[in-house]
């Protein structure tokens, strides 16, 4: 299961649906090609959409918004020097979407990352299937309206 710090919104209209009930619209972030090309894989193998991709952070904040997206993916080191003020930047932005910061090694970036504003976390070097299962669980939490 994924480690999750997602507000819940106490008067949101909708309801929560499986992630394959309906596709899942995912904006992937990260500056290395090879790391996209795979993440890209994956989401499309899990049935989910790829709406944009960046691999800087201003191209982050600029297409992120206007993709629709869900569900973000952000590679850890693409974030500025202050990434709780970058992730606060980014929700006010895209502020229905679940955010999930990439790390690449386990210790302080994951306390981190979740302090900072993520949703969740997933550490790079984990296995396909486990980056799938947590992707599976993040996307069965987003909000319908």
């Amino acid at each position: 299961m994924a480690e999750t710090n997602t507000p819940q919104p106490q008067d949101a209209a909708g309801e929560c649906l499986l992630y394959h009930e309906y596709m899942t619209r995912v904006f992937v972030a990260d500056a290395k090609s090879a790391e996209r090309t795979a993440l890209r894989l994956l989401i499309l193998d899990l049935k989910m959409e790829v709406v944009g991709e960046a691999a800087d952070w201003a191209t982050t904040l600029a297409q992120a918004p206007v993709s629709r997206t869900e569900m973000l993916l952000i590679d850890w080191d693409l974030l500025p020097n202050s990434p709780t003020t970058a992730l606060d930047e980014l929700r006010k932005a895209c502020p229905a979407a679940l955010v999930i910061v990439l790390i690449s090694y386990l210790d302080a970036c994951q306390q981190a990352a979740l302090s900072a504003g993520a949703d969740a976390f997933i550490t790079k070097g984990e296995l396909p299937e486990r980056v799938a299962e947590r992707l599976r669980a993040v996307a069965a939490s987003v909000l319908i309206v």
